[in-house]
């Protein structure tokens, strides 16, 4: 309020009367000298407040302002006083200050809620109506702040993958995602990242076959994991069939991550985005032939995401090499038409996802079709 009001601007450009350390000795005084009581009892911020801005008012007019932390310091001198600050200062009371706050910040807020809410402020003469319009403002606030929080990590399963498509990746480079993402999400990105670099591995190996490289990433990625295993496995990957087993723990473990990132998602944003955990699990369950297992669990994803709550689905990509992997052949097929047809598709990964949904669908409908004709060949 003192910084909005000019209080902090002297008529005549000299050095003004109120200065943010000032504010701050206030509180620090405040904090020291005044009961508990004070502070809990009838807990009312603008009370306490208002009751502050008259403490200064009172500083001010004897040009007395104790520094906090060395005795016998006025940080207030004579030719600071200001007789219209204090004065304005001293009026301030709770319904002043109420006022002022509900005009400077509460109304701006209604302004960017939704018509039903800022519709609210439109009367607001009794304190119940305005408790209950700012309430509305706070919690369209948490709902939306979640969302687009929300958006940034759907942004992020965009982004990640592609970085890893793009450049093979390495235990350094691993080392060093790792830490970047651990400084911007705990444990989310991480998973993900570790399953986009599993997936490039086992690409790489059904191609190319065993290398070096791949026991340093492997390390790094699966340490202090339950897939330590691949580890000791890999360098005996010498026959075809020794390099299919591989390849399908590689994808296993990778499904593992990504099933534990979309539970750690579907727990964190559940409440604004319809999120399945186990899409890759029903995927895998149908690349390795297991289709009752996709059937069961396809179908009731589908049923989830058919009567969601909420107006927004995760998704998965679809056109990076490392995911076409896990894809049945229908949804493979369609990307690459698509890739065909439009160009701007191969450049921007952003163009070519899928949701949860349409996968389902898909695995379902490709999951009842193999059923039917492994019966029919039983």
């Amino acid at each position: 309020m003192v910084k909005t009001e000019r209080l902090t601007e002297s008529v005549d450009n000299s050095e003004p009367a109120i200065m943010s350390y000032h504010i701050k000795t206030l509180v620090l005084w405040a904090c020291e000298l005044k009961p508990r009581s004070w502070w809990t009892e009838n807990l009312n911020l603008v009370r306490i407040c208002a009751e502050l801005l008259n403490t200064l008012s009172v500083w001010l007019s004897d040009t007395r302002c104790p520094h906090y932390f060395v005795n016998n310091c006025n940080i207030l001198d004579i030719s600071l006083s200001d007789a219209a600050v204090t004065s304005k200062l001293m009026s301030i009371d709770e319904a002043c200050l109420s006022t002022w706050l509900i005009n400077n910040y509460i109304r701006p807020c209604a302004e960017l809620c939704p018509d039903n809410v800022h519709r609210l402020f439109d009367d607001v003469s009794t304190s119940m109506k305005l408790a209950n319009a700012v309430s509305e403002i706070v919690r369209w606030r948490l709902d939306s702040s979640l969302f687009n929080t929300w958006e940034t990590v759907d942004c992020a399963e965009i982004w990640i993958p592609m970085q890893v498509s793009r450049y093979s990746v390495t235990a350094r480079s691993c080392i060093y995602w790792m830490n970047e993402l651990t400084k911007i999400n705990n444990k989310r990105f991480c998973l993900f990242f570790s399953a986009a670099a599993l997936l490039q591995i086992a690409r790489e190996m059904s191609r190319n076959g065993f290398s070096d490289e791949f026991l340093d990433v492997l390390s790094t990625l699966l340490q202090g994991t339950n897939f330590n295993p691949c580890c000791s496995v890999l360098p005996r990957c010498t026959t075809e069939h020794e390099k299919s087993e591989m390849v399908e723990l590689l994808q296993k473990s990778a499904v593992e991550h990504l099933t534990t990132y979309r539970q750690l998602v579907a727990r964190d944003f559940g409440s604004v985005v319809t999120i399945v955990t186990t899409d890759f699990e029903a995927m895998y369950a149908y690349k390795r032939g297991d289709y009752q297992r996709c059937l069961q669990l396809s179908t009731q994803n589908v049923h989830t995401l058919l009567y969601r709550r909420t107006r927004c689905l995760s998704s998965i990509p679809i056109s990076l090499p490392e995911f076409v992997q896990l894809l049945n052949d229908d949804i493979v097929s369609l990307t690459a038409l698509m890739l065909m047809v439009n160009r701007e598709c191969r450049r921007n990964g952003y163009y070519t996802h899928i949701t949860q949904l349409t996968v389902a669908v898909s695995d379902d409908s490709m999951s009842v079709e193999a059923t039917s004709l492994s019966d029919l060949t039983g």
